[in-house]
């Protein structure tokens, strides 16, 4: 599943680097924290890799 703002394609991003040890799991805050124990490090992956070009910075949950 692609992310479908910025805000949530850097937050997969940082999951996906404490899963893999690139990064402290107790760094992460927020939605980064929930993804990581959420998600596969597969769908943290697909997330992440989404472009940024052409996407709003946050998106309204309406």
């Amino acid at each position: 599943m692609p992310a479908k703002s910025k805000a949530q394609q850097k937050a997969a991003g940082a999951a996906l680097a404490a899963k893999r040890g690139d990064m402290k799991k107790s760094e992460l805050k927020g939605a980064s924290k929930n993804m990581a124990e959420s998600m596969s490090e597969k769908e943290l992956e697909e997330m992440a890799s989404t472009k940024r070009k052409g996407k709003k910075e946050h998106v309204s949950k309406s």
